[in-house]
């Protein structure tokens, strides 16, 4: 027997319960045979391949690299990720700037504009980050008032807060009055006396003194040229003042849409305070068109009356739509556009841009005829004879005979 426990012609020991049971055993693995030359022993299990310096240095480098490609790939997939959700969610969008702005810019804000609008083109100018987030910042200040027409000196990259503050910093140095569109002269004065603590009698005392501020000599007084509006009046402005910065807005909306001669202007403004209290603003180019063709076919079925009602209870003093038989006739109602042809006296109201607008361009049409059917949508049908027209006031009729008061 040899003591060398590798020699193989030495005698095998009995196998030991232990060793043999089980396939992970030590027993197992030096006992089972196999196709392959005779091991060696243990030392044979365990040996591995000899490396060269430069394979080992090779092998490191790439696996080096793996480990860069690996981690450059995770990063990049990680941006991707990040730049998909960020464009859907808007996380990296500037809100706001900081402070006062940067460079000086002159900012226009148009006749009519809205909050809305303001608040885009102040984006879109690069003076606020964010529209919606300047409109939150007004609301908060000046929740129900609007930005008044002009020029602004602001600057590029101003917080929403700084920006609202530079185009309202007037509200406090000013009297702000707001007039509705369809007020009467009168109206007009009541609200005027109220911003402006002016006593109503200084602005009545102005009420027919047309060339003070020159307007045409065919207009009977300043009714049609007291623009509606928001307005910021100086604390010291006089009525006469105030009067004037309205009477120069109505001539540059007029201005603008080309109308200059008097009689131009006088038609312009008449039919525009008609048009104003006959029908919604999506139906004022339509109506125009309408009166229009009355106006021009003096000898066709309306023979040349524009039979307006507004008209008629202008004259008569009343907000009422409702007048008598007899007051229809009467032709001493210088605005009562049924017994009178043509063109009431003057206006009778003053009408804003969009209905300038509409009168000064009217719409061509073949209608003669319009009436709303229905006061609590504006719904208005047109005809172009007057039997068509009979059939849609029976409608009307059946409106106001469902919605008892309204129509009285």
């Amino acid at each position: 027997m040899s003591d060398d426990p590798y020699d193989q012609s030495a005698p095998r020991r009995p196998e030991t319960a232990r060793e043999s049971s089980g396939s992970g055993g030590l027993g197992s693995l030096l006992d089972a045979p196999s196709s392959r030359e005779p091991s060696t022993g243990l030392r044979g299990v365990f040996e591995h391949e000899e490396l060269t310096p430069e394979q080992v240095k090779r092998r490191r480098r790439r696996g080096r690299v793996s480990l860069t490609t690996a981690i450059a790939l995770f990063l990049l997939a990680g941006l991707i990720t990040v730049s998909v959700l960020a464009s859907t969610f808007g996380w990296f969008e500037v809100r706001d700037y900081r402070g006062d702005g940067k460079d000086p810019v002159t900012f226009a804000v148009s006749e009519g504009a809205t909050t809305g609008q303001v608040a885009v083109a102040l984006e879109q100018q690069g003076i606020v980050a964010d529209a919606e987030t300047f409109l939150e910042s007004f609301q908060e200040e000046h929740s129900g008032k609007f930005i008044q027409p002009g020029e602004y000196e602001l600057r590029t990259e101003m917080s929403s807060e700084a920006a609202v503050g530079a185009l309202m910093e007037e509200d406090e140095a000013t009297h702000y009055a707001a007039i509705n569109q369809t007020l009467r002269m009168s109206d007009v004065f009541g609200v005027l006396s109220e911003s402006t603590g002016i006593p109503v009698e200084e602005f009545e005392a102005y009420e027919e003194d047309t060339e003070t501020f020159g307007i045409p000599a065919r207009f009977p007084t300043l009714e049609g040229w007291l623009h509606p509006g928001e307005y910021r009046f100086p604390l010291d402005a006089t009525a006469e003042e105030v009067l004037r910065s309205m009477v120069d807005r109505t001539r540059t909306t007029l201005d603008d849409n080309g109308i200059t001669g008097d009689d131009e202007i006088f038609e312009v403004l008449t039919i525009g305070s008609i048009i104003e209290f006959e029908v919604q603003p999506e139906h004022y180019d339509v109506v125009a068109g309408a009166i229009e063709n009355r106006l021009e076919n003096p000898d066709g079925e309306t023979s040349g009356f524009i039979q307006s009602d507004a008209s008629v209870t202008y004259g008569l003093g009343r907000k009422s739509y409702d007048f008598s038989e007899e007051e229809r006739r009467d032709e001493s109602n210088r605005y009562n556009t049924f017994a009178n042809p043509g063109l009431p006296v003057g206006p009778i109201g003053s009408p804003g841009d969009a209905a300038i607008k509409a009168a000064a361009d009217p719409e061509e049409t073949d209608y003669y005829f319009w009436v709303t059917v229905d006061l609590e949508t504006g719904e208005t049908k047109f005809a172009e004879t007057y039997a068509e027209h009979l059939e849609n006031v029976e409608e009307y009729n059946q409106w106001c005979s469902e919605n008892e008061g309204r129509c009285g």
